[in-house]
């Protein structure tokens, strides 16, 4: 299950005699320019694209930065291990975790190493950020030329996907005094790219929600319309409204389950077998995001009334959340109002994928370092078992040093006992972006859950009829110069409506628990993600509610209105939920799931939904409520990624069902 990150590089050897045991006081004391004479440089800081096609020159001396160091783990390969062990159910040690104290006094860094590291800092006129209780990184800010000084590089700014980012020219170097406590750098902005892995339908993305129009159907089948023939035919089923909690707890199969709880009540206590429907109570569901709205609970309760859903109390949905004032980096980041619609999509898909199960969001300061800091809040006080993540890279194109960083926090939560789950992407392949196939960071790291996405078809009483791989091709129908009706290019059409993300990793060797399942036609001894899948695709999308801002300064928002969303940041809350009924059900923590859900793929084939291609091609006629255009919308053509039966690269083992939740009870043991 190892992967190929860890690299502690020459610096161990470099620094010795008395730059080994210089005290913090005296690392304190390092002037500015001390960082002109260092001879330790860290190559893995500097990203494949900072190169000099994209380089647009020297960053402004004056732009502010934000950078992070990583820390090395006292015991690397030893952490790798005990991750592996008390996450394989086989294994003698499965599912004794360590408390996070006795992970950070067993494998994080020394405090007098992170104190030497912030002295450094501060003594070049940084500003320290923060500094988690693992001391697995430190997050500062400064000016450009602070950085250039205090690194001994030149930060200029590259055109990378019609973005003007912020990298090093030349990789960053640090005295050797104290490159030997240092794992990694990052000050490229880079980190800052990270987006909602949430989509909505195309030509459709007006400036706040609005009620469903353009002919939706709120079941699959429920209405037609004509259309130019494609496919042998004329008339389709139109696109989803929104799918409602009840309808995605029937179609998965919650109701299947009613009489298997565990008989936890809302405290986590034991009692008898009952009979009433599992929900996930007795368990916490963390999710991270971007700031924060200011309106999260009061929409969660309009969102739980209009559905049917247990309202949320103090206790059973929690913030830890920044001051606004502390918000950083919106414009790189898509501001406040870009990350309000992620957090009401996270907040109800978990609270309909488990209504009783308690929600805990943590708010990051920004897209960057923030994140960081959010999921260490949560590992270092072990504050959820399950932890849901719906953003991502583009590709794996972050340097070495910023990859093995949050890799060490994805080994610190396994080993702990906390299962992460992140949404695969919504580009498919990434090929468009990236010119070369690649698979979303942090979904591909072999320590997390990546979940990708399906098109989910319900019919009319709640029962599940089929799913396919999301992607989705458009063809808008346009008239003729005659006046009949065609399309604007050939069926399919040309228009990628998005798709969830998947691949074989460049970085990551194949972790053992997809050895023997993944074809190796598609590993060739890689880890090839996703893991699992849910629903994605925003033509059979889900319906959400939430108080739109209208001012990213004042944080005012509009009336409070419902909107259908889609994306792998739907998969990902949805598969969280459930598996905190399957926790609620099994009596057990899974923790790092995927050892287990590999397992329970091959003892029980049935738990998964196994994603296959369509028998015969699927569209649906879609009608923009915005422009009024319509389109016919294919459905299950994912860039290069496709289903197949078995594993595959776009869902996976399969897509969630609840009777995972069933399968894990019946092989699962107590806590």
């Amino acid at each position: 299950m190892g992967n190929s990150l860890s690299k502690r590089r020459l610096m161990a050897k470099i620094a010795a005699g008395s730059a080994v045991a210089a005290c913090v006081a005296a690392l304190g004391s390092i002037p500015a320019t001390a960082a002109q004479t260092a001879d330790v440089t860290f190559p893995g800081a500097v990203p494949s694209w900072a190169s000099p096609a994209n380089d647009t020159g020297p960053a402004a001396a004056d732009a502010g930065v934000q950078g992070e160091i990583y820390l090395p783990l006292k015991d690397p390969k030893g952490a790798e291990a005990l991750a592996a062990a008390v996450s394989t159910p086989d294994n003698a040690q499965y599912q004794h975790w360590l408390s996070p104290q006795n992970w950070i006094s067993t494998f994080a860094p020394s405090k007098a190493d992170s104190d030497a590291v912030v002295a450094h800092l501060v003594s070049l006129g940084l500003t320290i950020t923060a500094v988690p209780e693992s001391r697995e990184f430190v997050v500062f800010r400064g000016s450009a030329g602070a950085l250039d000084k205090a690194f001994n590089t030149s930060l200029h700014t590259y055109s990378v996907q019609g973005s003007t980012v912020v990298g090093p020219a030349k990789a960053p170097s640090l005295p050797a005094a104290l490159a030997g406590k240092v794992a990694g750098i990052s000050i490229d902005q880079g980190k800052l790219m990270t987006k909602p892995d949430l989509e909505k339908r195309n030509d459709d993305d007006s400036s706040a929600p609005a009620a469903n129009t353009g002919g939706c159907s709120s079941y699959y089948g429920q209405n037609q319309q004509t259309v130019p023939l494609a496919y042998g035919r004329t008339s389709f089923n139109t696109f989803l409204c929104g799918y409602t909690p009840q309808q995605l707890q029937s179609a998965y199969g919650l109701n299947d389950l009613a009489g298997s709880g565990s008989g936890k009540d809302s405290t986590g206590a034991k009692e008898g077998q009952h009979e009433d429907k599992p929900d996930g109570r007795g368990e916490t569901v963390a999710i991270i995001d971007a700031y924060a709205s200011p309106t999260m609970r009061s929409d969660m309760n309009r969102f739980s009334k209009d559905n049917a859903l247990p309202p949320v109390t103090s206790t059973s949905y929690r913030e830890i959340v920044p001051d606004p004032a502390r918000f950083t980096d919106q414009a790189a980041c898509g501001f406040p109002s870009g990350w309000q619609s992620e957090q009401a999509l996270d907040v109800d898909a978990v609270h309909s994928a488990a209504p009783g199960a308690n929600i805990l969001y943590v708010g990051a300061t920004d897209c960057g370092g923030g994140m960081d800091v959010a999921m260490s809040r949560i590992l270092d006080r072990k504050l959820a078992s399950v932890v849901t993540n719906s953003y991502g890279d583009a590709g794996e194109a972050l340097p070495p040093d910023t990859i093995a960083g949050e890799v060490n926090l994805h080994v610190q939560a396994a080993g702990e006992g906390i299962g992460l789950y992140f949404s695969s992407g919504d580009n498919g392949d990434e090929a468009a972006r990236l010119h070369y196939a690649s698979p979303d960071f942090p979904a591909s790291s072999p320590w997390v859950t990546s979940v990708g996405g399906t098109s989910l078809a319900v019919g009319k009483s709640g029962n599940y009829l089929f799913e396919t791989g999301w992607g989705g091709r458009l063809d808008q129908i346009v008239a003729k110069p005659d006046g009949s009706l065609g399309y604007a290019s050939p069926i399919p059409g040309m228009l990628f409506g998005g798709g969830a993300g998947g691949g074989t990793s460049a970085v990551f060797a194949q972790p053992a628990y997809q050895r023997g399942v993944v074809p190796e036609a598609l590993a060739q001894g890689r880890r090839v993600s996703p893991d699992v899948a849910s629903l994605a695709d925003p033509y059979t999308g889900f319906t959400i509610g939430l108080s739109a801002i209208n001012n990213d300064t004042t944080l005012s928002t509009d009336p409070y209105a419902t909107t259908s969303i889609g994306g792998t940041s739907l998969a990902s809350p949805l598969a969280a939920g459930q598996v905190a009924v399957a926790q609620q059900v099994s009596g057990t923590v899974l923790g790092f799931a995927n050892p287990v859900l590999y397992s329970v793929a091959g003892s029980s084939p049935g738990a998964f939904n196994d994603v296959l291609p369509p028998a015969q091609p699927a569209a649906l006629a879609y009608t923009s409520r915005k422009s009024g255009n319509r389109y016919l919308v294919s459905l299950g053509l994912d860039t290069s990624l496709a289903t197949s039966r078995g594993y595959d690269d776009v869902t996976g083992l399969g897509s969630m069902s609840y009777r995972v939740a069933a399968a894990l009870a019946h092989a699962g043991g107590e806590r």
